[in-house]
């Protein structure tokens, strides 16, 4: 069976995004070696699994790099998969979802996820996303965690883990040099 894996960039305090959506923080880390590990991380998978905000952003965004001469040449093979992939799209509000290889799902997540996860293919990745995962939690359907950690303190901002506890054990870390930390979890069994 494939796995859910949760990507996710967080700041030390447990935010995925400032109190109004402000991603900014995140990208004063990104260097070459950050592009490197998330293309490894892109190329173990075939689905992504994307909430309304996210896929109307990156929809926005990445179709338009390959043909950018001012697109960093690093990050061509990410986006050629991000572009590729399949895109499962979760949005009770949204009426189409044009972008290449996008599928809109308006049903029940954890029944579409769980159909998902019984398919052929290699293990599905949800991006940012906050209320997809955020179901996911509660259905017990993510079986790893990558978090991103980011070294720095927000203060405020949409917490990752809001309403929801959870146990998690370490499988490894990976430490970047450019002080992020990738903290591999699969949740405990209680």
């Amino acid at each position: 069976m494939r796995k859910v894996i949760v990507s996710m960039n967080v700041t030390l305090d447990g935010f995925m995004a400032g109190p109004d959506s402000e991603l900014d923080w995140h990208f004063n880390y990104w260097n070459e070696e950050m592009a490197e590990t998330a293309t490894e991380q892109l190329s173990k998978v075939d689905t992504i699994l994307l909430g309304r905000i996210t896929y109307a952003a990156m929809s926005q965004y990445w179709p338009y790099q390959m043909n950018n001469l001012a697109f960093p040449r690093r990050d061509i093979a990410f986006a050629d998969m991000m572009n590729s992939y399949k895109k499962i799209v979760f949005s009770k509000t949204i009426r189409r979802a044009s972008w290449n290889n996008s599928k809109l799902i308006k049903g029940n997540l954890a029944q579409e996820v769980e159909l998902i996860k019984s398919e052929r293919g290699r293990d599905i990745i949800v991006f940012g996303s906050g209320s997809i995962v955020s179901e996911l939690i509660q259905a017990n359907l993510i079986d790893e965690y990558q978090l991103w950690v980011h070294p720095i303190y927000l203060g405020d901002g949409k917490p990752l883990f809001e309403n929801n506890t959870i146990s998690l054990k370490l499988l490894y870390k990976k430490e970047l040099s450019s002080g992020v930390t990738i903290y591999f979890y699969t949740p405990k069994k209680i």
